[in-house]
């Protein structure tokens, strides 16, 4: 295996398909596509054009785009709805000369990712108090505070996708419609359940950004950016090589809105976030394959991980966790640090989730780890028992 040659230990990823431990495991199917796309050359524009005609089938979006990461589609997002098809405004991201940067976020979603909001010019605007988070009371942000915050520095409403996220997208969107402002939705690590593909658009959102290499099984340095047509290509031309005779540069059908541009800008400031052709093969791949897959099958298949788990280490203390991706929590109370510190002492190291670590509870996802996995980490839970 190219770790051992490279002397890197591999661990047991339990802790689901995080970034920190490189993301999930790919299908043989996906790799084999990033194999095949690795022969030859391609023009990327056509490439994209590729990936949106399969974005769109998925998502019902006007368009779509592969981008490095679901970050990268937050960047590109943003970036997008600043410059829009304009390539004065995006020759001078990050700066907004007219100062229309702001983007309103209830302060309750306020995230470690928001920060590619930043990078790419716009300057967060935050509404509401978060009670039911800090304990005081049970309100966090109503609608009408999002309408009021708009003024017309206001470039966009940022909304991070989670079961508890309050107001309703769809309150939002109606609200951005009236004031013809686009909404950018961070719904990376939404999926499953594959039905998410398309809610966010249906309830209003303007552009979705997507994780490709978390349940979708794509590539780790992968994502999706989909939406409105004519942000979907703002964002892909602020991504693109630039370095083209202009007079011979014509956009394929699927990015018609190019077609409008007065001119073309220099590399934009989603350069860094360019993808490779092999990434948008391998994300094409998984994502056709996670769409089609049917989901009690991908459910059976999750919780057979969970089961040698169950299996292998016995006792009461292990517990099923129903969810769009199952668990396993462990309870373990006040020892759970020290139990967790010992799996990873293991070879190869187990890693675990910590969210509820301070309730003496381990978790254990499946998203990242084989049946064979899960048998190593069952007789390890019961050595630890012992």
């Amino acid at each position: 295996m190219i770790y051992e040659t490279l002397g890197v230990p591999t661990v047991i990823n339990a802790a689901g398909t995080v970034t920190r431990l490189s993301g999930g495991l790919m299908h043989p199917d996906v790799a084999e596509a990033m194999r095949q796309a690795s022969l030859a050359c391609v023009d990327m524009l056509q490439m994209q054009a590729a990936a949106c005609r399969a974005i769109r089938a998925a998502t019902g979006a006007e368009s779509g785009i592969v981008t490095s990461g679901a970050s990268a589609a937050v960047l590109l997002g943003t970036a997008a709805c600043l410059a829009g098809l304009d390539p004065g405004r995006m020759n001078r991201l990050p700066e907004v000369p007219d100062g229309r940067r702001n983007f309103i976020v209830v302060r309750s979603q306020r995230n470690m990712y928001d920060r590619a909001l930043v990078v790419a010019g716009a300057r967060l605007i935050e509404i509401g108090i978060p009670d039911r988070y800090s304990g005081p009371g049970i309100r966090d942000a109503g609608a009408w505070e999002i309408e009021d915050a708009i003024g017309p520095d206001t470039a966009g409403i940022y909304y991070l996708a989670q079961t508890q996220s309050k107001p309703e997208l769809r309150d939002i969107a109606a609200i951005a419609r009236r004031h013809g402002l686009p909404v950018l939705v961070d719904a990376a690590a939404q999926l499953p359940p594959a039905s998410n593909l398309r809610a966010y658009l249906e309830e209003g959102a303007d552009l979705v950004c997507f994780s490709g290499g978390k349940a979708l099984g794509g590539p780790q340095s992968s994502g999706i950016l989909a939406g409105r047509a004519d942000l979907v290509a703002s964002a892909l031309l602020q991504m693109l090589d630039l370095d083209v005779d202009v007079a011979a540069w014509s956009p394929p059908r699927e990015f018609a809105a190019l077609s409008q541009l007065r001119g073309l800008p220099h590399h934009g400031i989603g350069r860094s976030c360019k993808v490779g052709k092999e990434e948008i093969a391998g994300l094409i791949t998984a994502l056709n394959r996670f769409v089609a897959e049917d989901p009690a099958a991908r459910l059976a298949r999750l919780r057979a991980r969970l089961d040698r788990i169950l299996n292998a280490a016995g006792g009461t203390d292990l517990a099923i966790v129903d969810s769009n991706i199952p668990s396993l929590a462990w309870t373990v109370g006040p020892a759970a640090p020290a139990m967790a510190a010992r799996l990873l002492a293991y070879s190869p190291a187990i890693a675990c989730g910590l969210s509820r670590m301070d309730e003496g509870v381990l978790l254990f996802n499946p998203m990242a780890i084989t049946e064979e996995q899960g048998h190593q980490i069952g007789l390890a839970i019961a050595a630890l028992r012992a």
